[in-house]
């Protein structure tokens, strides 16, 4: 017989909170007091200038991003939403452009084609890895694609061989938001450093974070300076920097200060730690949960790793005789804070449903050339996910031991037991 479930009124797993996640020591306090010790907080200046590019810690993170990522061109930025709109303009959107993105991941990352006066395009995600693919993004391209953002959400790369072939032969630029992902690798290269320009996070509860902040990467030395110009107030500073390539160059203050990047520069000294931690945990879940029929453990396709940013399973109701809100409800009872589906697919909320961004008469959407299709069941694999089928749990951050992880899997397992066929 079955053990009486925590939502029936049996005892639950756990009676205690899960341990908080906290990257925080006192190699960060050191690198803080050592900035007020110096008493100035932020160097950069919008001119053309020594301090167009920032004061030493911001040049020392970048210069250290560079190095651990393997790539030519780090750009920090006060957050990865800034990092992706300069992205996006650094890569020429115009208004009336088409830009292919993921419906299914945090707004910023579909928004920042409305910043330029893009056109949000959203292509159907991977059942497997919930990230968009070749084949999803290739029925969405037309003669207005500019440009395509690819998410690796909840950690996974996206397959980007493949999009970056499609791309090749289209001339589009590709932009990849890692914000999920550092630490991951597709075929022994860095996520992050797959497209024309990546994007990281380093908001509070990514991997590693300095509160707010994010870096954009490049190979390409033209791409990193207009990133730059971006940043920091680019119409003023094109003419002494003499900069012919106006498209989009009006400037914002997307700097990031002297303490965020100080805290940032020692917390990428601990990434690759934490990551290796997150995979062990998750290789650890899956091994306790991998015979439990309906629940589908995280996958990790051929020649990839995963960064775990969540772990991420999938509910096949027909396994059940609850549906996913029930089964959530009650792992939930004995202790286990799991969720499910996420976010709702983009193209459903007001903004694309209404075609209203900036101004009354619903600008850019006014610029759209072609027919936009925003209506639900656009993309019937990330509704899924969303409505019947994804469970979330933050169970793999570097605080969380073997007996948290083990409470975790029997909750699942005792619920499981209890609801399967």
């Amino acid at each position: 017989m079955a053990e009486k479930l925590a939502i029936e009124g049996g005892n639950p797993v756990r009676t205690t909170s899960m341990p908080l996640y906290n990257t925080l020591g006192e190699e960060e306090r050191a690198a803080v007091n050592a900035v007020l010790d110096r008493g100035i907080l932020s160097q950069f200046l919008g001119t053309w200038s020594p301090d167009f590019y920032g004061g030493p810690c911001v040049q020392a993170l970048e210069r250290a991003w560079e190095a651990h990522f393997g790539i030519a061109h780090a750009v920090s930025m006060n957050s990865a939403t800034s990092a992706l709109y300069a992205a996006v303009g650094a890569a020429g959107v115009s208004p009336g452009d088409e830009v292919i993105v993921s419906p299914y991941t945090m707004s910023a990352s579909a928004a920042a084609a409305l910043v330029y006066g893009g056109i949000p395009v959203f292509a159907d995600i991977d059942p497997d890895t919930f990230c968009i693919s070749p084949a999803t993004i290739a029925a969405r391209i037309t003669s207005q694609t500019k440009a395509i953002i690819v998410v690796d959400i909840f950690g996974h790369p996206a397959d980007f061989d493949g999009i970056m072939a499609l791309a090749h032969e289209h001339g589009l630029v590709v932009i990849e938001d890692c914000a999920q992902a550092p630490g991951a690798s597709y075929h022994d290269r860095p996520a992050g450093t797959l497209a024309d320009i990546g994007v990281y996070s380093l908001n509070y509860h990514k991997t590693i974070h300095c509160g707010e902040g994010g870096v954009a990467v490049t190979d390409d030395p033209a791409l990193a300076e207009r990133l730059q110009l971006i940043r920091n107030h680019g119409e003023v500073v094109v003419k002494g920097k003499g900069v012919e390539n106006l498209v989009n160059m009006v400037g914002f203050n997307y700097r990031m200060t002297e303490i965020e990047a100080a805290i940032a520069g020692e917390q990428l000294k601990k990434l690759p730690a934490l990551v290796a931690k997150r995979q062990q945990n998750a290789d650890y879940l899956r091994s306790c949960m991998a015979e439990l029929a309906g629940i589908a453990q995280p996958l990790v396709q051929e020649g990839c790793t995963h960064g775990y940013y969540v772990y991420a399973m999938k509910f096949d109701s027909a396994k059940f005789g609850v549906p996913r809100e029930e089964f959530v409800a009650a792992v939930c009872a004995e202790g286990i804070p799991l969720r499910q589906g996420y976010v709702e697919p983009l193209y459903l909320q007001p903004l694309y449903q209404q075609r209203i961004a900036f101004g009354a008469h619903g600008y850019p959407f006014t610029e759209a050339r072609n027919m936009l299709d925003y209506s639900r069941g656009s993309c019937p694999v990330a509704e899924r996910m969303y409505s019947t089928e994804l469970l979330l749990g933050d169970f793999c951050h570097s605080a969380l031991t073997v007996d948290d992880l083990d409470d975790i899997s029997k909750s699942i397992r005792k619920v499981w037991k209890r609801y399967a066929r």
